[in-house]
This record gives C-alpha cells, structure tokens and sequence, in this order.
C-alpha cells in the first residue's frame, strides 16, 4: 500500500538528514521533492502544491525543538498536514434509522457488490446488527446473483426481485419486507455504469429522492486514482452523498485518491477495502493512514484487527491445554485460521512499523501457512493430537501425503516443539529461559 510514495517521500526527508536547523534553503529543497512524490502519486498538482506551501508556512514558523533533529520536525509536519488533508478525524456510519438504509452508489467495476457484503459483514459481526441486501442492479445479467452468492457466503439474507426492472420498486418493496422481518440495516446495491451517464444519474437520484437513506456511499476503485476523484465530483454534484469507500487499497495504488478526495469534494472517506475477503474491511483513519504512508506503521489497527479474532472462551481453554502439556496440531491449526482471518500478510507486516523498508521487494505470498497446512491435514488424529508419536516411516508418509519432504516435516515438528516450550515458559513466568530459547533457535 503505497509503497512507491512511502520511497519517494523518504528520499525527501533525507535533504534535510546532517542539518542542524531548518532553513528556508533546505525547507524548499525537501518540499519540492515531497510535492514531486504527491504529483507521481495522482494527487491533483493544485493540491500539492497548497499543501506543501501550507508545510512550509508551519516549518519556518517556528524553532526546532532541542529534542527532534530537522529530519524528524518535517516528518511530524508532512504527518499532521496529511493527516488533515484526508480528514483529521475518523467519520463513524449513521444507523439512526429503523431500518437504517444505506444506499451504495459507484461505477461498475469499482468494488460496489462486494462491497456491499463486506459492510454486511461487518455490521452483523461487529455492531451486532441484523443487514438485509438488497439487488437493485436491475441490468447486469449476473449482478443479482453475484449478490445473492456474496449473501450465502457471511450468512446475510438478500432481497431481489428479477421479474421486477423497476429499481425504486424494488427499494421500497425491500424496505417493507424488512420491517416486517426484523432487519434493522438496509443495504441497497445499484446499478454501476462504465463511466457517468445522464440516464444513471437519474435512476440512482430518483432511488434517493424515494427512500432517503441515512447514508449514501459512493464506492470508488483507488486504483483509478485521478479519475477516481473526478467521478466522486460528478456523483456528488447530483446525489450529495454522505461518504466515499476505497477500494483495492491493497493493489498497486499509488494513493492518490486516497489523499485528495476529501479536499475536492469535501466529503470523508468512510472505510477501505484491503483484500478479497469479506473480512478485507477497515474504517478509514486518516492519522494511521498518515502514518502508514510515511512508513511509520499502524500498529494500533493491527492490534484491533488481533482482537477481533480473539475469543475469549477459546483463549482459556488454550491455556489450560499448554499448562497440562497438551497443545497439539489442531489447536496450532486453529491459530493460524485466526491469523488469516485478519488480512493478507504483507498488508499486516506493512503495519508494523519500519517492516515495510524490509519487505518492498519480498514477494510474500497470501497463502504462507499453505504447506504448513497440508502437513498437518496429512496427520493422523492420533499424530496431530501426541505429535511424540510421528516416527521416521510416518514423517515419510505425512510427507508424501502432503507432496512435502521429510525435511519439511521435520522442520515443522522441531518449531512446533520449541513453540510449545517457548507457550509453557510465558505461562509460568520464566522470561530469562524463554530469552535464552529465543537466542538458540536463530
């Protein structure tokens, strides 16, 4: 996420690297650089340019303080700068309604039907809400479906009627039937066009004027960059929506939609899409997306994401098992589906702050644990339970089983042994011994 930026702008910040005070010859220097990497970012130039004049009125402002280097006072400025520029604060979504309506707007191909689910999703799993989806994509052949397998897969009822072509109808139909059945979220779909057309505008306009929602979104592919700005100007001229959702912040964006959306239309981004997964959603923080661009990590974002996987319940029976010396394979295996279930993994290394230098050109791969996986899947329920009993002829067949080598399975079975060690050892308080384990396995 953001990568190429993160480079440039740290490039930048090395002119002032050796100097002992800010000055105007330096400040100029660097914020040329910082506004040439916003400008290869897709930010609008007009914008960059505000910004790092802003950045620079506030730089020589004011005296360094003794205890932060020039370096590090231009970091913290570009920070805050950025960080008011995508919006100072999080925007939360409004559920005041009974139902709530929110009405999904966007052009095709943007992320929209997916991303219908994963609000869905996220609404049931995480403000105990009761969502009903609503297919309002009355043209694309396979829209109504596409919704319907999205609803399948997290459990959400979806509402569509495909005799009906009239999407107003549809809406209002929809929000009857959810008063009567108890759905107190409800999420409308429309159609997406290939680029914005009078007839669309009117059709989405009149669902609007029909149902009043509490929120409209309009979904927007970050990909897109500029043109995705431009596209939230038009949708916003006639609809006066209420925020922006980006989408496919995990691929190769160069962020400029991400940093200068708010300040053309004035409106917040709500939430970002970070993967394929219905679990691939996050409220938008501006200050933790600033922190991210300059490198810093998101460590409180990684945290939360920790805790949304960790069952309390779960956590105590665990514990109970490494004390008795029986954690085994399947509660190992039972980790590591929680550890999946919080994105794709260079997303959460890039989180950790200074790991995204380290891993830029690492190709880590989504599907880490995969052979992992298949070595345990290939155990016994015997095996996966006393792993002392894989012998040489079953670590050949587990091997074969799993199209690893013994090499491989034994490799897995010495961590998986010093990982246990390592559980009992923080269980009893033995802090040293588990230091000097620590030094033993590099």
């Amino acid at each position: 996420m953001f990568d190429n930026l993160s480079d440039k702008l740290d490039k930048a910040f090395h002119v002032l690297k050796g100097h002992g005070q800010i000055t105007e010859v330096n400040v100029a220097e660097t914020l040329k650089e910082v506004r040439r990497a916003l400008v290869d970012a897709d930010v609008n130039y007009k914008i960059a340019k505000d910004f790092t004049n802003t950045v620079k009125k506030k730089a020589l402002g004011q005296d360094v303080l003794k205890s932060l280097k020039p370096g590090q006072m231009m970091v913290k400025l570009v920070k805050d700068e950025l960080t008011e520029l995508m919006g100072g604060d999080a925007e939360g979504i409004n559920l005041s309604g009974n139902p709530s309506v929110i009405l999904m707007s966007g052009l095709q191909g943007s992320g929209k039907t997916t991303f219908s689910g994963k609000l869905a999703n996220y609404l049931k799993n995480k403000k105990t809400k009761k969502p009903l989806l609503v297919a309002c994509d009355v043209y694309r052949p396979a829209a109504i479906d596409q919704l319907h397998v999205v609803g399948d897969q997290i459990g959400v009822k979806v509402f569509s009627d495909k005799e009906n072509k009239n999407p107003v109808d549809i809406s209002e139909k929809a929000i009857s039937y959810a008063k009567e059945n108890g759905f107190n979220v409800v999420i409308i779909d429309t159609a997406g066009r290939l680029a914005v057309d009078e007839a669309m505008m009117t059709e989405i306009s009149n669902i609007h004027t029909a149902i009043k929602p509490e929120e409209t979104l309009f979904v927007v592919d970050s990909m897109t960059g500029q043109d995705a700005v431009n596209t939230a100007k038009a949708f916003n001229d006639v609809l006066n929506f209420d925020g922006v959702i980006l989408t496919k912040l995990d691929g190769d964006t160069r962020g400029g939609a991400a940093i200068s959306i708010k300040s053309v239309v004035n409106k917040p981004i709500k939430f970002i899409g970070t993967g394929e997964k219905m679990e691939a959603i996050d409220v938008f923080y501006p200050s933790r997306m600033a922190d991210r661009i300059l490198g810093m990590g998101d460590v409180v974002s990684l945290v939360e994401r920790a805790q949304e996987q960790y069952d309390e319940e779960e956590a105590r029976k665990l514990q109970k098992k490494i004390a008795k010396n029986q954690f085994g394979f399947d509660d190992f295996l039972n980790q590591i589906q929680q550890v999946k279930k919080m994105g794709n993994m260079k997303d959460l290394m890039g989180m950790i702050p200074g790991a995204g230098k380290m891993l830029k050109n690492m190709d880590i791969d989504d599907d880490a644990f995969k052979h992992i996986e298949a070595i345990i899947h290939s155990m016994t329920p015997e095996e996966r339970q006393k792993p002392s009993v894989i012998n040489a002829s079953r670590k050949k067949r587990i091997g074969k089983g799993s199209g690893t080598s013994v090499t491989e399975v034994n490799q897995l079975l010495k961590q998986f042994d010093q990982m246990g060690k390592m559980m009992k050892m923080m269980q009893g308080g033995g802090g040293k011994k588990m230091m000097q384990m620590m030094k033993g396995m590099k």
